[in-house]
């Protein structure tokens, strides 16, 4: 006990999303989807792992809802977060209350059986993720017999592997990675430091995941990679290097409630964040794939 209330009092805690999100000043077309935000507790329901490395507020369907309703999209892809671990009940409380309207990617503990990954599919989980990044043990390590041996018991469901990494920790990831038999997904851009440039090796092999048809990205959390306050500059030449790649592997997404310990400026308005998406892809098209087309076909949604 005494272990779990030090670890407890160590992990640092972040601060609440905005509470009143704005309309987008480019409007989403209907059937946007965010493909990625998180459902945070009730952590007195749900509970928090003591190992976690911080500790966010409750952040709850309704309040999520609302956010959806503003921006313009009717669909969801809900991220199973690192500090609920494997338990992914949180999540699949929220997509069953979203009546087909959400997808997750949830957590899987290294024993779960087939039937566990049956249920999840049934209920809506169309990937799992793996986190090298929000972790006290193996951070920035990639477990390629772990991976493997996670893609194939994935695979005859159709499901895919959503990696939290910094790409340009590994310049050869493309080919780490490039005889996965699943798909791979990255968040963040790739979570490159912005000031390590798109041509930094690991970003490079990214892109030639992506342009082999092997990869998705999620265009999110560009405070998790800019080097500056809003709008971000640094992060638009990776979002258009993508663009040019590849874009009919890339996705959107709002990453609410933006679960993260270093802010030193008060937490974006989603809105601000949402229309960063029309200076990554101004080409409106193409942006409507982003929200709509591609979303569709790699999370399944009719």
């Amino acid at each position: 006990m005494a272990e779990r209330a030090r670890a407890e009092a160590e992990a640092p805690r972040c601060a609440p999303p905005d509470p009143a999100p704005r309309p987008p000043q480019v409007p989403f077309p209907a059937l946007a989807c965010d493909c990625h935000a998180h459902i945070c507790g009730p952590q007195a329901t749900y509970g928090y792992i003591p190992e976690r490395i911080y500790t966010p507020p409750d952040a709850l369907l309704p309040a999520y809802r609302h956010l959806l309703s503003t921006l313009g999209c009717s669909r969801a892809v809900l991220v199973q977060p690192s500090f609920h671990g494997t338990d992914n009940r949180a999540m699949l409380a929220a997509m069953a209350q979203a009546a087909g309207a959400f997808r997750g990617v949830a957590v899987l503990p290294d024993d779960a059986s087939e039937r566990d990954i049956a249920t999840l599919h049934a209920a809506g989980v169309r990937g799992a993720r793996l986190n090298i990044v929000d972790v006290k043990t193996g951070k920035g390590e990639l477990p390629l017999d772990r991976i493997a041996r996670l893609a194939d018991r994935i695979k005859p469901f159709g499901w895919h592997i959503e990696f939290l990494m910094h790409v340009d920790e590994f310049p050869a990831l493309d080919r780490l990675l490039e005889r996965l038999p699943v798909d791979c997904v990255f968040g963040h851009l790739g979570y490159v430091r912005a000031d390590r440039g798109v041509h930094a090796p690991g970003f490079q092999a990214l892109l030639r995941l992506v342009r082999a048809g092997r990869a998705w990205v999620k265009l999110t959390g560009p405070y998790r990679i800019s080097t500056g306050p809003l709008p971000h500059d640094d992060t638009h030449a990776f979002a258009h290097a993508l663009v040019d790649a590849a874009p009919d592997r890339l996705v959107w997404g709002s990453d609410w409630p933006h679960v993260k310990t270093e802010w030193t400026i008060p937490m974006p308005n989603d809105a601000d964040l949402a229309d960063l998406l029309a200076r990554w892809v101004p080409d409106a098209d193409i942006r409507r794939r982003v929200l709509v087309d591609n979303a569709a076909r790699l999370y399944g949604f009719a």
